[in-house]
């Protein structure tokens, strides 16, 4: 059976479109959330790009007392100290990424001219998938996040994406995510070879017009490569 296809929001920055961005929101946004940042680019440096900004299924998270709510995967815990994220959440939402992959495929798009992107949760899942993609991706963008599962990472990870650039940024004052734990998934990938970015900025769980620019300028890298 076919993989039913998230709701997105879709902005081309030219027509017919050779390359696709697919990034995911954070825990209670959706998909406009990311939305405006397409007009903080220079999308004439950029190839013709699809920017693709799902809308995560509405599930009930359980560290904010079962309400429901746009989410890739519950939240079981505060606690960082242990697992926090729910495996079956994570690799449901996986194959859902798996799924628009399949479509930009289906649309012209190749996997070498496509980055999965994400911020908090959304960046946890363009992690997870990404680094289990069976094909080679140009990149991923990992911001104010984590590595989910990361104890399965090396027993499952595709020798496709073993080379793929990863720019990973965190908030210096990040209090949902601490810069401290998202570090140690930093260091993790790094130690397991990946060609990994890590920068740090002066900011809580969000994103400075700094970072905005080191976005644009590592995407106008790895989508014209």
């Amino acid at each position: 059976m076919s993989q039913e296809l998230l709701p997105c929001v879709e902005i081309e920055t030219r027509p017919n479109p050779t390359h696709a961005v697919i990034w995911m929101h954070g825990l209670g946004a959706d998909g406009h959330d990311f939305e405006p940042i397409v007009d903080e680019f220079d999308t004439e440096a950029l190839p013709p790009t699809r920017f693709v900004f799902p809308h995560a299924p509405a599930r009930p998270v359980t560290i904010n007392g079962g309400y429901v709510m746009r989410a890739w995967y519950d939240i079981l815990s505060q606690d960082f100290a242990q697992r926090r994220e729910d495996p079956a959440g994570v690799i449901e939402s996986a194959a859902r990424i798996e799924a628009l992959i399949a479509r930009e495929n289906e649309r012209g798009v190749p996997d070498g001219n496509m980055v999965l992107a994400g911020f908090s949760q959304g960046g946890a899942i363009a992690l997870h998938t990404a680094l289990r993609h069976g094909r080679t991706l140009a990149g991923v963008l990992a911001l104010s996040t984590y590595l989910p599962l990361a104890d399965t990472l090396a027993a499952e990870a595709s020798d496709a994406n073993a080379a793929t650039p990863i720019f990973m940024a965190h908030g210096r004052d990040d209090a949902v995510i601490p810069h401290a734990f998202a570090q140690k998934s930093y260091e993790q990938l790094k130690s397991a070879g990946y060609p990994i970015e890590w920068q740090t900025y002066f900011v809580e769980h969000g994103i400075v017009l700094e970072e905005v620019r080191d976005i644009e300028r590592w995407l106008v890298r790895v989508l014209k490569a």
